[in-house]
């Protein structure tokens, strides 16, 4: 009996539903890839990447609805195909589940593009402001009062960096960590106490899709040591998802860390002991 339902379900037909569902998914998957590449390489720009992102979503959750019609289908007229539609459902959650994520805090965060410690006086950008404002990129101009607010409420940890040390010793600190990051420095300009501030302009990168985001970070020599201050500004976009802030929480926390471990250090190493002068005759 096994053999003989094996064989009668071996010359059934394939279901159209599961096919189509399957070349779908794959579609999207590799639109997915070929988007993501052409942003990371400079091949595209932002929007039309994005455009085409979009445009993968959009066969990935049609894939989605033929794959539950396919089985719909499967259940009622015993057609083959519940491998394409498995291979389907899987390739479509690979490319759905990180979207989904990103949607969740497109409604959970504020729409602001621009992050910094310090609102009232935020670090300029200056080499970087000529590739801002224009081609559809977002001002180099801080966005104000509204921006301050809702990041205050949002990401009430955001603070400016007060350090115990020098601000040449804050500026090493923070080129270093700029430089394990593999931020492109843009300019950089160590400070020159009293008067002119250390100033490091840089462009990062989000993590998959690789949107430029813009980074300008101020050292000022303060009476007790040194404060620090951090801009990140999406080029793109007026939503950053949080990617701003998250880069601003974690470059001062390794500030933090760093700075410590410069202290402890200093405080460990014993003092250089001075040799007394060697006993002799005086010479006349």
């Amino acid at each position: 009996m096994a053999r003989r339902f094996s064989a009668r379900y071996q010359t059934e037909p394939f279901s159209a539903l599961a096919t189509w569902a399957r070349r779908l998914a794959v579609f999207s998957a590799v639109a997915t890839v070929v988007s993501v590449a052409a942003v990371r390489f400079g091949i595209l720009e932002s929007k039309p990447a994005l455009a085409t992102l979009l445009g993968a979503l959009a066969c990935a959750g049609l894939s989605v609805l033929l794959a539950l019609a396919g089985l719909v289908a499967l259940w009622r007229d015993g057609s083959r195909g519940i491998g394409r539609i498995l291979t389907a459902l899987l390739l479509n959650v690979l490319v759905l589940a990180y979207p989904a994520y990103l949607a969740v805090r497109h409604r959970n965060l504020p729409p602001i593009h621009d992050i910094t410690t310090d609102p009232v006086n935020p670090p300029h950008f200056e080499a970087l402001a000529r590739l801002r404002g224009m081609d559809g990129a977002n001002s180099a101009v801080y966005a104000g009062l509204y921006s301050a607010e809702q990041q205050r409420a949002a990401y009430p940890a955001i603070e400016p960096v007060e350090l115990d040390l020098t601000a040449q010793q804050a500026f090493d600190i923070v080129r270093r960590l700029v430089t394990r990051r593999k931020w492109l420095v843009i300019d950089e300009r160590p400070p020159q106490p009293p008067r002119q501030s250390g100033h490091i302009e840089a462009v990062a990168r989000t993590p998959v899709m690789g949107f430029r985001e813009d980074v300008a970070i101020r050292i000022m020599p303060t009476e007790d040591g040194s404060r620090i201050d951090i801009r990140s500004s999406s080029r793109y976009f007026e939503h950053d998802l949080g990617s701003n802030a998250a880069r601003v929480s974690s470059l001062i926390d390794d500030i933090n860390i760093a700075a410590e471990n410069v202290v402890d250090k200093a405080v460990k190493e014993p003092p250089v002991p001075v040799k007394p002068p060697a006993r002799g005759a005086v010479k006349r």
